[in-house]
């Protein structure tokens, strides 16, 4: 593999980024013509960029037909088996089930929930509906613990407030979207539902201590890692008061390298929540938040903003000695065994 096609394996993008004459606000908008098709300058442009996962929105989803066209145009463009991912837990967060054109049921948040059982079905039906419209990977099951009332970017998302039951249930989850075929991410590590503050829009802060964290949010995390999940996703929140280097557990070499890989001993795929919130973008730019998360561990980064800029950046960092190949090497070895 080249330099590029490594650092494409470690990026995750939307698929309007291969439209280079879109600024970010206009691919954060609602749906665009490069939403939905792929043109063939943005055909050229994956070919020179080439990212190893795409991830879809609802906006990018018009019709079952139109959704498998625009996957099978950017698979038949990859030399490697690209990742096709989407956020789809069931409840507010479903981007299939709540498009009605595809006529698949909105199962009910993770929070209503109430056996091991329904949590496995649950996840083996949405497995099974995102592979037959030829997705790969689901950024599920949430492993957050509602453990704050005023939190409410987890909320009903998380299985439960209490972190043995959600355990159980992130565990049973897992096996029902293994059973589907399915790729997993558990997510926000090392915890979201504590916090009061949206990492989307701003800074988010978890106030617990290792310890205190360590006898209750690990412990559902430590179950999905049990249960084999192929990737963690980590939250962009900062813990002043678990040792930590003041930054985003993102950023941080503590959370990921010592932590999540030596103490807890995952050895899959990390991946980063989406670059482009607020909590990482209002402190840095794209291309320096993306190097600090390879530095600290990460193995994907997640919707870095000027993905071109970014991918560039990253080769350069790669050619001139500041990223080791070594540690490249680390990534794409874990990424294609996970891929194959």
């Amino acid at each position: 593999m080249t330099v590029r096609e490594k650092i494409g394996q470690m990026i995750a993008v939307v698929p309007e980024n291969f439209d280079f004459t879109l600024t970010q606000e206009q691919i954060d908008q609602g749906r665009i013509p490069s939403s939905v098709t792929v043109s063939e300058k943005m055909k050229e442009n994956f070919i020179r960029y080439p990212a190893g996962t795409i991830i879809l929105f609802g906006k990018n989803l018009d019709t079952p037909e139109q959704t498998e066209k625009l996957m099978d145009d950017f698979k038949s463009l990859s030399k490697i088996p690209l990742m096709v991912s989407v956020d789809e837990e069931g409840g507010r967060v479903a981007r299939i089930a709540k498009n009605e054109t595809f006529e698949v049921e909105n199962l009910p948040p993770a929070l209503e929930t109430q056996t091991e059982k329904k949590a496995f079905e649950n996840s083996f039906y949405i497995g099974s509906y995102l592979s037959k419209y030829g997705f790969t990977a689901d950024f599920a099951p949430v492993a957050d613990i509602w453990t704050n009332e005023e939190n409410t970017v987890i909320g009903n998302r998380a299985f439960s407030k209490e972190p043995k039951t959600a355990a159980k249930m992130v565990k049973a989850s897992i096996k029902g979207f293994h059973k589907a075929k399915m790729l997993t991410s558990i997510k926000h590590f090392p915890g979201h539902g504590d916090t009061t503050a949206d990492s989307h829009t701003g800074s988010a802060v978890s106030l617990k201590t290792w310890e205190e964290l360590q006898a209750c949010e690990m412990i559902p995390f430590k179950a999905g890692i049990e249960a084999g999940s192929d990737m963690v996703m980590i939250a962009h929140i900062r813990t002043p008061n678990a040792k930590t280097e003041d930054l985003p557990a993102t950023l941080s070499k503590t959370w990921i390298t010592d932590r999540l890989r030596g103490e807890l001993g995952f050895n899959g795929v990390v991946i980063t929540d989406a670059m482009g919130m607020k909590a990482v973008s209002n402190y840095f730019e794209s291309t320096e938040s993306a190097l600090m998360a390879i530095k600290a561990g990460c193995d994907i980064i997640l919707m870095p903003h000027d993905y071109a800029k970014t991918f560039d950046y990253l080769v350069s960092c790669v050619e001139n000695g500041t990223i080791p190949m070594e540690r490249i090497n680390e990534s794409i070895e874990r990424i294609l065994k996970m891929k194959l």
